[in-house]
């Protein structure tokens, strides 16, 4: 029995240094700068917007239905508030509709400000995040957590990834209102 609290704790540990870590250097990242392509929603600025806003919500707890920082957020909720304040892009509100719009990409082409979706609930597309650059992505996980960024390459988002999608000019663009 200790020894299984001792290794929960230094499990704990190693995550807060992680996290600790992560905000220290938040300011000189290691998240690659955006490539600007065209026909891409990319223009260097527009994914810097998305990832800066993304950021700042770090920490926001987890919200079932939830889609402004006020109330919390789920995955599809902070994900379309991000896009809508950041650059003001509309999004479907659930996770599998949102998969349904913008390019398809392959694993191995991700760019930073792409959407990546997962197989949380038994079924694809259950769950959305946004891809950060080297191997990262932000996300509101589940109930009882908060906005934090993972690794695509952690086993546990290994074994669910569902695919990922860019959102394009052919993504309609509006004011928020």
């Amino acid at each position: 029995m200790r020894r299984m609290r001792f290794t929960i704790f230094l499990r704990a540990s190693v995550i807060a240094c992680a996290l600790i870590a992560q905000c220290a250097f938040a300011e000189a990242s290691a998240i690659p700068a955006p490539e600007t392509e065209s026909g891409v929603l990319g223009y260097r600025d527009d994914v810097q917007q998305i990832i800066d806003r993304a950021r700042e919500l770090i920490g926001i707890r987890y919200r079932r239905s939830g889609d402004r920082p006020q109330t919390g957020f789920d995955c599809s909720g902070f994900v379309g508030y991000v896009f809508r304040e950041g650059v003001g892009l509309i999004l479907p509100r659930a996770s599998r509709e949102i998969s349904r719009t913008g390019t398809p990409v392959s694993r191995h082409e991700l760019k930073a400000g792409d959407l990546v979706f997962f197989n949380t609930m038994r079924h694809t597309f259950s769950h959305v995040g946004i891809y950060l650059g080297n191997h990262l992505f932000i996300h509101a996980p589940r109930t009882g957590e908060a906005v934090r960024i993972d690794d695509l390459q952690g086993r546990y988002w290994v074994k669910r990834y569902s695919g990922a999608r860019r959102m394009s000019e052919s993504v309609e663009f509006s004011t928020p209102q």
